[in-house]
């Protein structure tokens, strides 16, 4: 399941992330925390994982997202891979199709996370560069993404996918990986289809008989499958 999360952050919000990312110190080649295979496709910019602003806008992109409901009844996060953040331009323009690595070591919390989603946070807007698109490939087809700032992706972490080489402008972004309470991604779209339908009965009818009864069958189906 791919799902677009739209104003995670506000304008005010991406803007200050932004000017605390504006100065070009702050930047390294991203293929120094890139594994063998991804090293040989990643030719992108990253903000270094142990820069003294990292922890920072770590913490709010994390306290963004873990506000949005959406977020996490699609994702049911048990934990989340530290945020990481990149840049795009011409001179260093993109990152061919790779698959992430299925268990990664967070160096802020020291935990092992398994990647079962992939999350990217768009800093800059459509219009501010050509190019750039996320492409993901995955059994619901290929899909090209690139959303408003502000706004993010969320897409199982067993996709191929790659950045389109950025031609023009410059593409900020961040990015993290998502350890779900519930393993499997079709059994994750079964609990937020009926999660999202639930919203909407109540919307139109209220509390009823029948949607208490579903939202029995929802917490009995994750109780079975989710593991804390």
């Amino acid at each position: 399941m791919l799902l677009h999360l739209p104003q995670i952050l506000n304008a005010e919000e991406v803007r200050g992330l932004r000017e605390r990312l504006a100065d070009a110190a702050l930047w390294i080649d991203g293929r120094s925390s890139a594994g063998g295979q991804a090293a040989a496709v990643k030719r992108n910019e990253q903000l270094a994982q142990d820069h003294l602003l990292a922890p920072q806008l770590q913490a709010q992109v994390l306290a963004a997202v873990q506000r949005s409901p959406l977020f996490f009844s699609a994702a049911l996060p048990r934990r989340c891979y530290h945020p990481l953040f990149n840049r795009y331009r011409p001179e260093h323009p993109a990152y061919g199709a790779h698959i992430d690595g299925a268990v990664l070591h967070s160096r802020r919390t020291q935990e092992w996370v398994r990647t079962d989603l992939s999350c990217t946070l768009f800093l800059s807007n459509p219009d501010e560069y050509d190019g750039g698109e996320l492409t993901v490939h995955d059994t619901y087809g290929v899909q090209r993404v690139k959303l408003a700032a502000g706004d993010a992706v969320l897409y199982p972490g067993t996709s191929l996918h790659e950045v389109t080489p950025v031609t023009r402008g410059t593409r900020l972004a961040s990015f993290f990986w998502v350890e779900s309470m519930v393993r499997s991604d079709a059994q994750r779209r079964l609990l937020f289809e009926l999660d999202m339908n639930l919203l909407k009965l109540r919307e139109r009818h209220g509390e009823t008989a029948e949607t208490t009864a579903l939202t029995g069958v929802y917490h009995n189906l994750l109780r079975q499958w989710a593991s804390t």
